[in-house]
């Protein structure tokens, strides 16, 4: 393998997901699988990550979808760092604290200035919670 960000994306499978990102720390989730335009994780729902009628916050899942999106293109080991351009989530249903979600972020399409990604959201029995489409941009910020 001649990519060595997903390299080590798929030696910590099973760790605490280690987002490049100090949102994505905060999340603290978990690396499931990392494949070449595909990342699933999972995370906790937190007391923290709730509204006030006790699921998880509309925003929590824009932060978590739009994080686990940025470190998949950020997997690709592109030459620059790409920024979401924008973000579009449906919410179909309500996480409960205490428990697991899982997101699985794919590359729709990997255009050389653009990135087209989706991410799922899923509660343990495998629901969908919510569904997001995003692009992302290149800018002139180096990867390393």
């Amino acid at each position: 393998m001649d990519n060595p960000i997903l390299k080590l994306f798929k030696e910590n499978i099973g760790k605490k997901f280690s987002s490049p990102s100090p949102v994505g720390k905060w999340l603290d989730g978990t690396l499931v699988d990392a494949e070449e335009g595909l990342l699933t994780a999972e995370y906790m729902v937190r007391p923290d990550f709730a509204n006030p009628m006790g699921v998880m916050h509309g925003g929590i899942y824009a932060i978590l979808m739009d994080d686990l999106i940025g470190t998949l293109v950020f997997s690709l080991g592109n030459e620059f760092l790409f920024t979401t351009v924008n973000l579009s989530i449906d919410y179909l249903s309500s996480a409960k604290i205490g428990e697991v979600v899982t997101l699985k972020a794919e590359i729709i399409k990997a255009g050389r200035n653009i990135v087209h990604c989706e991410c799922r959201l899923y509660n343990p029995q495998g629901k969908l919670l919510a569904k997001s489409i995003s692009n992302l941009a290149k800018t002139h910020i180096p990867a390393r």
